[in-house]
């Protein structure tokens, strides 16, 4: 990792893993063997994370649409989900890192929430890498709850409607202590966002790779950052623009 510019990596960075099915089976295991080997890639992406002082990793967990798939599964991911939450914790001490969990959170199990609500409760000072866990999340959805909450606020004259600019109207949804991602990484070659905070990601730089998510480490994250941070980000603006914006 000696090669990176920690000045250039992103602040947030947003990942989208995918895989763990096709993984298990190319390898004839069951979709339920391809989620394991995914926990580890977890584990070791958020180590990676927190070496590199990254100040916030979301990982795209479990997504309101997959409350579709089957019962033996979703079972499956809470019960992988509470065993990381146990088995993370001292790891979570030991790298400072502060657990924070976004989307309809009522929507889990209540031992899984609770266990999540603990683990949240457990890491609050901690004051490394904030590793955001997106469960049971919708984009689109979360704008709407978004746009309600402001109606609402409207209607009790706590704000005018010409209070809702798009600066403020982020104070009504799941992230609003936290910057918009810089990066999100999608595995499995998928290059699609997937209903994935479809307001935060408006100027993210997109990284697409063929890699699944099970067989993603630290050599497949540090080449997504170091082409990260090989790119230049103007937000609407002209190259000579920034370079005119250094130069002051």
């Amino acid at each position: 990792m000696g090669c990176l510019d920690r000045d250039k990596l992103p602040c947030h960075l947003a990942i989208i893993m995918d895989g763990n099915g096709r993984w298990a089976q190319q390898k004839h295991l069951s979709r339920i063997k391809g989620h394991q080997k995914g926990l580890e890639s977890l584990r070791v992406v958020v180590e990676t994370c927190a070496e590199l002082g990254i100040k916030i990793l979301t990982l795209y967990a479990f997504s309101k649409e997959n409350w579709r798939r089957p019962k033996d599964e979703v079972n499956e991911l809470m019960r992988l989900l509470r065993h990381y939450l146990v088995e993370a914790r001292e790891e979570l001490l030991g790298h400072d890192i502060r657990l924070n969990a976004i989307g309809d959170l009522d929507d889990l199990p209540l031992e899984t929430r609770q266990l999540l609500l603990e683990t949240m409760v457990f890491t609050q000072r901690h004051g490394g890498l904030v590793l955001n866990l997106a469960l049971s999340y919708g984009g689109r959805s979360e704008i709407v709850a978004g746009v309600k909450a402001a109606i609402q606020d409207v209607q009790h004259g706590r704000i005018t409607p010409d209070e809702i600019t798009p600066e403020n109207f982020s104070n009504y949804l799941f992230t609003p202590d936290l910057p918009d991602p810089d990066l999100l990484i999608r595995t499995s070659g998928e290059q699609r966002i997937s209903n994935f905070m479809l307001w935060q990601l408006a100027y993210t730089e997109l990284y697409f790779t063929r890699t699944l998510w099970p067989d993603f480490g630290r050599q497949e994250l540090v080449r997504a950052l170091e082409e990260y941070c090989s790119r230049e980000r103007r937000f609407g603006r002209t190259s000579s623009q920034l370079v005119e914006g250094e130069a002051r």
